[in-house]
C-alpha cells in the first residue's frame, strides 16, 4: 500500500508543474536550473549511498551490477526511441511559438502529444524504483519518491508548456499531466509483483532503480540545468548531495 501511495504522490507532482504554468507562467531559467541541479544531486546520492549498498545486502555484486545496467539501459532505450521533454529547449520553443501562425500551433500540439506519450512510458520504471526502495525500508522508499517528485515537477512544466503553446485548454492539459503521473503507481504495482516472486528480484530491482536514476540525472537533469545556468546548477547539485548525505548519515 505504501508503494502505491508514495508512487502516486511522486507521479502527480507532474501536475504541479502544469499548475505552475497555469497560475504563474513559466518560472525563470535560474529557478529551473537550481531545481534540476538539486534533483540530480538527490538522485545520485540516493543511488550510490543507499540503493546500490542495499542491493549488495539483498544479493551479490553481479545481481546489483546487472540491475544497474538494466535500469540505465531501459532509460537509454526509452530516450532513444520515444520523444522526451527537455526543460530548457521546451522553455525556449514554447515562448517563441505562441504568437505564430495556426499551422505552427498545430505542429506544437502534435509534438506535445508525442512528449506526453514519451513521459508516460518514462514514468513506469520510476514507479519500479519507488517499489524497490520500499522493499528495503519506508524511509528509503520515501527518499526515492521525493527525488522522483522533484524530477517530475520540471517535466510537468515542460510538457504543459508545449501543450498550451499548441492551443490545448488548461483543463485538458491538467488531465493529460495527471495521466502521466498515474503511470508511476502503475509501475510500482508491477514491480511489487516481481519482488514477491523471489528475493533476488529485490536486489536486481534496487540496482535497476539506481541505474535508472543515475541515467536520468546524468543524461537529462545535469545537462539541462547547465544549459539554463551552470553555476546555479552546480550549487543545486551540491546541495542535493549534501541533503541526502545528512538525511542518511
Amino acid at each position: 500500500m505504501e508503494a502505491l501511495l508514495y508512487s502516486l504522490l511522486a507521479g502527480v507532482s507532474t501536475v504541479l508543474g502544469a499548475v505552475v504554468i497555469m497560475v504563474f507562467g513559466r518560472p525563470g531559467p535560474r529557478l529551473l536550473s537550481g531545481l534540476l541541479g538539486f534533483a540530480a544531486g538527490v538522485m545520485l546520492a540516493i543511488s550510490f549511498f543507499d540503493l546500490l549498498p542495499e542491493a549488495l545486502e539483498f544479493g551479490s555484486m553481479p545481481t546489483a551490477a546487472l540491475g544497474f545496467l538494466l535500469g540505465a539501459g531501459v532509460m537509454y532505450a526509452l530516450d532513444r526511441f520515444i520523444p522526451h521533454a527537455h526543460v530548457s529547449s521546451s522553455h525556449e520553443v514554447a515562448l517563441e511559438s505562441i504568437p505564430r501562425a495556426q499551422a505552427l500551433r498545430k505542429e506544437m500540439l502534435r509534438v506535445g502529444y508525442l512528449v506526453f506519450f514519451g513521459l508516460a512510458l518514462h514514468n513506469l520504471p520510476e514507479g519500479l524504483a519507488i517499489g524497490a526502495g520500499l522493499e528495503v525500508s519506508p524511509e528509503l522508499g520515501l527518499y526515492v519518491a521525493i527525488a522522483i517528485a522533484l524530477h517530475n515537477i520540471p517535466e510537468g512544466i515542460a510538457v504543459s508548456g508545449i501543450l498550451r503553446a499548441g492551443g490545448l485548454s488548461a483543463a485538458r492539459v491538467l488531465l493529460l499531466t495527471l495521466v502521466i503521473g498515474l503511470m508511476t503507481p502503475l509501475g510500482a504495482g508491477l514491480g511489487l509483483l516481481f519482488f514477491r516472486i523471489a528475493p533476488v528480484f529485490i536486489a536486481v530491482g534496487l540496482g535497476f532503480a539506481a541505474g535508472a536514476m543515475t541515467y536520468i540525472a546524468s543524461d537529462e537533469l545535469i545537462p539541462q540545468s547547465n544549459k539554463l545556468n551552470s553555476h546555479i546548477s552546480i550549487g543545486g547539485l551540491i546541495v542535493g548531495l549534501l541533503v541526502v548525505f545528512i538525511m542518511t548519515g
